[in-house]
């Protein structure tokens, strides 16, 4: 539902239940650009409030802690109304798509998103999550440096590689495909083709790559193949895949993204505009790179777990509070996930012969390479993982508890000589911090919710 506030002086607007905690923040004099979007989003989940002038923005964001704004770029004077509003909400990060032709002159750092048109809504949905969880990887990143530098271990600075972006091209080669890796070239890109999944997967496996543009066949099956493949990889998965449709047939373009999709660029969109979106992303994830990069220098500086280089139970508890104390600043919910490897006989058996140990230190690797950068998972036990979600609802913690589980149940480890590898399923409790609650009491609510759902 979007709901039209007029004014910072007018009436509060009125919210029925189903409509309330608006997330994405709309400022736009009318509805003649983003209207259908804010339909398509708030339809997704992400539901929108809409502002009419900046001024009536400002006064939103103090009622509301809206996690992005998106902007219609024919407003004016955005450059100092940007402004004003990140510094209303500070110390929270405010990331802003901008919507529109205008925006793609603008210079500095008005937006971190520029879309020369309205995206497909789940299109939306997925740049605006991108935004938002690189906002909060960011605030991450200065409470672990004060979580570290007060044990006298600081993080190393943030260390954006500066060598040119690496992008793999799968896909036969025709007139469009050839046409836009020449200006992904012109972007500085060093582009990599690979005609078929199985030389794509050599190459994503040999080399590291920052964006993988798939060319779609007309039954999608090899990029849909490469993109499934990717998510079922804890190396790859965070690398953003690009689908470049080679007709027109009509698709489902919600289904598209949901199946793992960065981005859908039609048949009849310009190879510049694509590569600039390629681009766009291909920048994201090397950030998002540096940024986990940072996080986890302190591995092996004493302050870890030695074997899996996730928090040790004192430093995830010290850092735990620091980060409930920067979500009650932020206004941000905090979620606590226990994950509990299940007591299988599979398992019972590999720990009899001292394989399961042989095993964990590879899983606690798994799980930190599947969770969120902002993310900070900790071993609590051998057999026992803590993970701290910021910015994540109970429901939605869940659902991240859940799909770290199920990618790692699906690894074979060893079991010894003449023996069927066994594999390591989890019991995964989740709690939500209440206003209030102690970093202590929301952990041990997470771990009583293992026992709960048995």
């Amino acid at each position: 539902m979007v709901l039209d506030v007029e004014s910072e002086r007018g009436p509060a607007p009125e919210m029925s239940p189903l409509s309330s905690d608006p997330r994405i923040l709309v400022v736009a004099h009318d509805d003649a650009v983003v209207g259908p979007l804010c339909q398509g989003l708030d339809a997704l989940g992400w539901r929108t409030i809409t502002a009419r002038s900046l001024a009536a923005a400002l006064t939103v964001l103090m009622d509301w802690p809206l996690e992005a704004i998106i902007l219609d770029a024919r407003i004016a004077d955005t450059e100092a109304g940007v402004e004003a509003l990140r510094l209303a909400v500070a110390p929270r990060r405010l990331p802003v798509m901008a919507i529109g032709s205008e925006a793609t002159t603008w210079v500095g750092n008005q937006a971190d998103l520029i879309m020369s048109a309205p995206p497909h809504p789940a299109q939306a949905a997925l740049r605006l999550e991108a935004l938002v969880r690189s906002a909060i990887a960011e605030e991450e990143v200065a409470l672990r440096e004060t979580t570290f530098t007060a044990r006298g271990e600081p993080l190393k600075p943030v260390d954006i590689d500066d060598t040119p972006l690496r992008v793999l091209a799968a896909g036969k080669a025709d007139r469009h495909f050839l046409a836009l890796s020449n200006a992904l070239e012109a972007h500085g890109c060093e582009v990599v083709a690979a005609p078929t999944p199985y030389t794509a997967f050599d190459y994503l496996h040999e080399r590291a790559f920052d964006a993988a543009v798939l060319w779609g066949a007309e039954d999608h099956a090899p990029a849909l193949s490469i993109a499934s493949g990717m998510k079922r990889n804890t190396r790859l998965y965070h690398i953003p895949a690009v689908l470049y449709l080679r007709g027109s047939a009509e698709i489902n373009l919600a289904e598209l993204y949901n199946r793992g999709f960065a981005d859908v660029a039609a048949a009849d969109t310009a190879e510049d505009e694509t590569a600039d979106r390629i681009v766009a992303l291909a920048r994201a994830h090397r950030r998002h790179v540096a940024i986990r990069k940072s996080l986890e220098s302190a591995r092996g500086s004493g302050l870890t777990d030695p074997n899996t280089g996730l928090f040790t139970p004192e430093l995830f508890a010290s850092h735990l509070a620091r980060v409930a104390e920067g979500a009650r600043l932020r206004r941000r919910p905090l979620s606590v996930a226990v994950l509990r490897v299940t007591e299988t006989e599979a398992v019972r058996e590999a720990r009899q012969g001292g394989w399961l140990d042989r095993a964990l230190p590879q899983i606690g690797t798994m799980v930190s390479r599947l969770i969120r950068t902002e993310d900070t998972a900790a071993r609590l036990a051998p057999d026992v993982f803590a993970l701290a979600l910021p910015a994540t609802r109970g429901p939605a913690g869940r659902i991240a508890a859940d799909r770290i589980a199920a990618v790692i149940g699906c690894t074979a480890f060893e079991a010894g000589p003449d023996k069927t590898p066994f594999v390591v399923e989890f019991e995964c409790g989740v709690a939500e911090v209440q206003p209030g609650e102690s970093p202590a009491a929301v952990l041990e609510r997470a771990s009583h919710d293992i026992n709960a759902a048995r």
